[in-house]
């Protein structure tokens, strides 16, 4: 029987960057994970929490140089569309990890989604994030999308660049999101509000240590200050913003300070709802299309959105 050898040719070949980057990732397998890769990597679970939505479809895009992940339900009002950034502190997680509770979301408002996958710190610090935000928002406009027909949405440090891009679009200027929908926002950047504290044996994601962490790698090194207005929504003046839907779960660290924040709304004269969720944990959002109760908020806050927007269906 004769044996056939290949002979492979050990010269150089000329890649395409994709095919790069897929080396890239091939090696970064199987090298030794530093602290901040094992988070991140960790944080990549958290999709586990939603079920994978029906009806709904996926597309990679590229969003005036932000990648994110298109979510098209089947039935949706395609002149409506939820800008959704994910939780991780600035730090960790990915659109992909919020694709599947992005999914749920959009079908029970009956639009599209476009899940950012922003820059994170420490390698990109404050004001990365809501500059990704914007860019997006303004990609959003170029495919001709009305700035009123854009919902803001996202959880933990999403639903707080939910608001931060509203505050900084109205600061210049600019026409805003017709809603924000913002759930666990991290609103206060001074870590002390009070169930920081009483809540700390209540919360099994967050604690005071992480929070340090996630506020350092983001903002460390810039002159901020937590207090500043920028970056702490219960120090923001909050006039003027587009109708807001704001909730928590009763068992989360940001309890207290989103609770200010609500009120801080309200007397901004903001059209405000809140929905605290009693006995959810810190951006249960995750548990989308699995947990009753989260199911339960979904809809209130689709009908909410829908209220407000005269979205078709």
């Amino acid at each position: 029987m004769e044996v056939v050898r290949v002979v492979r040719d050990a010269a150089p070949v000329e890649l395409s960057p994709a095919a790069v980057e897929f080396e890239e990732l091939m090696a970064s397998i199987t090298a030794p994970p530093t602290p901040l890769e094992s988070k991140r990597s960790m944080s990549e679970r958290l999709h586990r929490g939603a079920t994978e939505p029906e009806g709904v479809t996926y597309r990679e895009v590229d969003a005036n140089g932000v990648p994110g992940i298109w979510v098209q339900p089947t039935e949706a009002d395609g002149s409506f569309v939820l800008l959704h950034s994910h939780a991780g502190g600035g730090v960790t997680t990915t659109a992909a990890v919020d694709r599947k509770l992005a999914g749920h979301i959009a079908s029970a408002v009956g639009v599209p989604a476009l899940v950012l996958d922003f820059r994170l710190a420490p390698e990109h610090k404050y004001p990365a994030q809501v500059d990704d935000v914007e860019s997006a928002f303004n990609w959003l406009v170029s495919q001709g999308f009305a700035a009123e027909k854009i919902i803001t949405i996202g959880h933990s440090i999403g639903g707080f660049l939910a608001v931060a891009v509203a505050l900084r679009l109205r600061d210049a200027g600019q026409p805003m999101p017709g809603a924000i929908v913002s759930i666990s926002p991290w609103a206060d950047l001074e870590i002390a509000g009070p169930t920081i504290e009483s809540n700390a044996a209540n919360d099994k994601l967050l604690s005071r240590a992480s929070l340090e962490f996630f506020r350092e790698s983001w903002i460390g090194g810039t002159g901020l200050a937590p207090d500043d207005v920028r970056i702490n929504l219960n120090r923001a003046d909050l006039h003027g913003l587009p109708p807001t839907f704001v909730t928590w779960g009763t068992y989360e660290l940001f309890q207290g300070e989103d609770e200010v924040f609500a009120e801080r709304l309200k007397a901004a004269g903001v059209t405000t709802e809140a929905l605290p969720v009693a006995g959810a944990q810190h951006s249960y959002i995750w548990a989308a299309g699995r947990v009753p109760e989260t199911d339960r908020a979904i809809r209130t806050m689709a009908e909410w959105v829908r209220s407000i927007l005269p979205i078709a269906r």
